[in-house]
C-alpha cells in the first residue's frame, strides 16, 4: 500500500464500527490508524459529516485517511446521527445537537487507548463549517482544525442567501439533502435493524427548503453555528484553505482577520474541492500540507510552518472565458495579513459610460431583463461540470457598462473591491448586482468577481429596512475577493445590473435603479506581484482506492433555451453521477439529478425552480430507490414550495410524502 512515500508506520482499517453516545444514539464510524497504535497511541484526526461513510464519500475518505495513519495518526470518519449506518435522526443543518454530539465524539476519541489525548478535527464543506463551529465549543482535547471551503457566516456566505438577496442554490441544496438523507443504510452492516431505522427517517423527513425560507435575514436561526458572532472562542489552531473558483473563498479573508488563535490560510484556484485533486489546476500536496499542520499542533514538532508567512494567495492571469478550466495559469504569493496589498486603484463611474479617475457626475438609470445573469454560471462549483461563468457580453448587454481605458501595463488584483454610492428604485424593493469583468481587445467579456446586495439589507445582514420608493438610499457593496491579473491592453468593465437569474430569485417586482454618480467610488485592492511564495507546494497526491466496476460513466451538461414566442429563458441542469459497484462489498450506488430554472424577461412573478433526484442502491436480490422533487413559484407576496418524496424497496413503494407550503417572502 501506498509504497511510494516515506511512511513510518503500517495501517490497518476498521471498516465499522460504532461510537456510542450518552444518549443511547449509535454513530457508524470507519478509521484507519498505525497497527501497533494500541501500544503507541497517536493522536487522532476526525471528520464528521452526514454523507454516508460506506458509499457517498467512500472513495474520497480512502485517497486522504490512509495517507496521515501512514504517518502515525488516527484517523476516524464519522456519520452524523441519522445518517448512513448512525441511529437517531437528522433535522437540519448544524444543529445544536449535532455540534454537542461532536464534543462527545472527541472526548470518546481521547479517551481510547489507541490516542495520545489529542484530536484534531477536518473537513471540506459541511464538515469544514461543523470544524469551525466544534471549535468554537472548544472541546478541551481539540488541538487544531484544517476548514476547507466553509465559512463563519452561514447568513452571508452559505449557498442560501448572498448580500440578503435568495439564493436558487437554497432549494438544489434542499434537494440534494432530501435525497442524501432518503437513502437505506447497508443491510450487509444492520442485517436486523436497518428497514426500521430507514423507515425511520423517511417518515421524519424535515423540509428543509421552507425551514431555510423562513428565515429571510440574519437572525437567531443563522447566527447559530456563525463563528464571526465571536471569533475569539476558538481557541483550538485553524488552518483555512479554498479557492477563488468556490462560492466560501471570500469568508477566508473574513477569518484570518477576525482569529486570535493560531491560524493559517491557503487560497489557490479550485473550485468547491480538496486541492489534492482540485479543478482547476494547479493541484499542491495538501495531504502533505495537513500533516504539517497536524504533526505541529498535535505532536509538537517544531517544523517552522507557524513561522513562514500566514497567508499564501494564487494571482490568476487572465483568460478567455470558459465554461470549464483544466488549469488556470498563475502565481502564489504570501504575506502575513490580509489584504497582501500594495496599493488601490479608485475609480468613479461617468455618464459616458466610463471608469475614470477624477469626479465624475451626474445619474445614470438600469432596469435589465430578468434574464440577465444567464452566463453566471453555478452559484457554488462543486460537480465540476461545465459550470463557470462563461461569455458576459449579453449579461454586459443587459447592464449598465462603466470601462477604462486599455490598461497600459497588466494589473494584478488581490482582495476585495468595494463599491459605494447613492441609490434610488422606484419600487419598494429591488437589487443591485455588481460584476467585475475583463474585456479583451476582441470584445470578449470574462467574469473576475462579483457582488449583490438586496436593497431591503442595505444597513446590515441582520438589519432589514423597507425600501421606499423614490427614495435615496446609501449602499456600500464588497465584491468577493480574488487574484486576478487583468492583461496590458485589456479594460476592465464594472456591469451594473438588476437581477441575475438563475443564481439569483427575483425581486418581488421589477425595479429601476438610478445611480448617483458624483457619490459612486469603485476601490480596488491590487498587488505589484513582489513577496511570491518561497516555498514548493509540491504536486496532488492521493492514496489508492479499493477498485469499483463502473457500469455507466458520469457526465453533467448544462444549457440554456430561450422560446422564441415568449423571451423565456430556462436553464437545465443534468447532473449524471454514474452507476457503480463497489467490489469488496458488492453495493452498487447510483445518482442522477435534473434541474430546471425558468423565467421570463419582464416578470418577476413567473420564476420557477425545479430540482429532481433519483438515487438507486442494489445488491442482489435487493434494490432501493430514492425519488425526491421540488417546484418553487411565486408571486409579489409569497413562494409556493410543492414537493415530493418517494421511496421504493425492490419495485413497491414503501413510503410517499408531499408537502405544499406556501411561505411569506419577508425581506426576500
Amino acid at each position: 500500500m501506498m509504497n511510494n512515500l516515506d511512511f513510518t508506520h503500517t495501517v490497518e482499517e476498521w471498516t465499522h464500527f460504532i461510537i456510542p453516545l450518552k444518549d443511547g444514539t449509535q454513530l457508524a464510524a470507519r478509521a484507519w490508524l498505525p497497527i501497533n497504535a494500541a501500544s503507541d497511541p497517536v493522536p487522532s484526526i476526525l471528520e464528521y459529516i452526514p454523507y454516508r461513510k460506506r458509499d457517498g464519500t467512500a472513495i474520497r475518505d480512502e485517497q486522504m485517511h490512509p495517507y496521515w495513519a501512514a504517518f502515525g495518526y488516527a484517523c476516524i470518519r464519522v456519520d452524523m446521527r441519522g445518517c448512513g449506518e448512525s441511529t437517531g435522526l437528522m433535522l437540519d443543518e448544524y444543529l445544536q445537537q449535532e455540534l454537542d454530539d461532536a464534543v462527545e465524539v472527541i472526548a470518546w476519541l481521547a479517551e481510547q487507548a489507541w490516542c495520545s489525548g489529542k484530536v484534531g478535527m477536518m473537513g471540506k464543506s459541511w464538515g469544514g463549517f461543523n470544524s469551525l463551529q466544534v471549535a468554537a465549543m472548544a472541546p478541551a482535547a481539540l488541538k487544531a482544525i484544517v476548514t476547507v471551503c466553509s465559512t463563519d457566516d452561514r447568513y452571508a456566505d452559505d449557498i442560501h442567501y448572498r448580500g440578503g438577496a435568495l439564493l436558487l442554490e437554497n432549494f438544489s441544496w434542499a434537494s440534494t439533502m432530501t435525497c442524501y438523507m432518503a437513502k437505506a443504510p447497508d443491510p450487509l452492516l444492520l442485517p436486523d435493524t436497518w428497514r426500521t431505522q430507514w423507515l425511520q427517517r423517511l417518515e421524519n423527513m424535515p423540509f428543509l427548503a421552507k425551514q431555510w425560507l423562513e428565515h429571510s435575514y440574519k437572525d437567531d436561526y443563522w447566527r447559530h453555528g456563525s463563528i464571526n458572532e465571536d471569533y475569539s472562542a476558538i481557541k483550538a489552531a485553524v488552518y483555512c484553505v479554498g479557492g477563488w473558483g468556490d462560492a466560501y473563498s471570500e469568508t477566508i479573508p473574513r477569518m484570518m482577520r477576525g482569529l486570535s488563535c493560531g491560524k493559517k490560510a491557503l487560497i489557490g484556484p479550485w473550485a468547491h474541492k480538496y486541492p489534492n485533486y482540485a479543478s482547476p489546476k494547479p493541484e499542491m500536496d495538501f495531504l502533505g500540507e495537513a500533516k504539517r499542520w497536524w504533526d505541529y499542533w498535535l505532536k509538537d514538532i517544531d517544523n517552522g510552518i507557524m513561522t513562514e508567512p500566514t497567508i499564501a494567495a494564487y494571482i490568476q492571469d487572465g483568460v478567455p472565458p470558459q465554461a470549464a478550466y483544466d488549469e488556470r495559469p498563475g502565481l502564489w504569493v504570501e504575506g502575513d495579513q490580509w489584504p497582501i496589498q500594495t496599493h488601490s486603484i479608485n475609480l468613479q463611474p461617468s455618464e459616458s459610460g466610463q471608469l475614470v479617475e477624477t469626479d465624475a457626475g451626474g445619474q445614470l438609470s438600469v432596469n435589465s431583463p430578468l434574464t440577465t445573469g444567464a452566463a453566471g454560471g453555478e452559484f457554488c462549483v462543486i460537480w465540476c461540470g461545465p459550470d463557470f461563468p462563461t461569455e458576459q457580453r449579453q449579461d454586459d448587454a443587459n447592464s449598465l457598462c462603466f470601462d477604462t481605458q486599455p490598461m497600459a501595463q497588466a494589473v494584478s488584483m488581490l482582495g476585495g473591491a468595494v463599491f459605494r454610492a447613492r441609490v434610488t428604485s422606484d419600487q419598494a424593493c429591488g437589487q443591485i448586482i455588481l460584476r467585475l469583468c475583463d474585456v479583451a481587445p476582441d470584445g470578449s467579456s470574462t467574469r473576475i468577481t462579483y457582488g449583490m446586495l438586496n436593497l431591503a439589507m442595505r444597513a446590515g445582514l441582520e438589519n432589514p429596512q423597507p425600501v421606499v420608493a423614490g427614495q435615496s438610499m446609501e449602499i456600500t457593496i464588497k465584491l468577493d475577493d480574488i487574484g486576478y491579473e487583468i492583461p496590458q491592453g485589456h479594460k476592465l468593465r464594472l456591469a451594473v445590473s438588476t437581477a441575475y437569474f438563475p443564481l439569483l430569485w427575483p425581486a418581488a417586482q421589477k425595479a429601476s435603479l438610478t445611480i448617483d454618480l458624483s457619490t459612486a467610488h469603485l476601490s480596488i485592492p491590487c498587488h505589484d506581484r513582489s513577496g511570491r511564495l518561497s516555498r514548493d507546494l509540491g504536486h496532488g497526491y492521493v492514496c489508492p482506492v479499493n477498485t469499483m466496476t463502473h457500469i455507466r460513466p458520469e457526465k453533467h451538461t448544462r444549457s440554456t433555451q430561450i422560446n422564441a414566442a415568449n423571451g423565456l429563458h430556462t436553464t437545465i441542469i443534468d447532473d449524471d453521477f454514474g452507476e457503480f459497484t463497489f467490489d469488496d462489498h458488492g453495493l452498487t450506488v447510483g445518482e442522477i439529478c435534473h434541474e430546471e430554472h425558468a423565467v421570463l424577461p419582464h416578470d418577476p412573478h413567473s420564476a420557477t425552480s425545479l430540482c429532481q433526484w433519483h438515487s438507486r442502491q442494489s445488491r442482489s436480490g435487493w434494490e432501493i430507490d430514492v425519488y425526491s422533487s421540488l417546484k418553487v413559484t411565486c408571486d409579489a407576496t409569497h413562494y409556493y414550495l410543492d414537493a415530493r418524496l418517494e421511496a421504493l424497496e425492490n419495485g413497491q413503494q414503501v413510503h410517499l410524502k408531499t408537502w405544499q407550503e406556501s411561505i411569506p417572502r419577508g425581506f426576500s
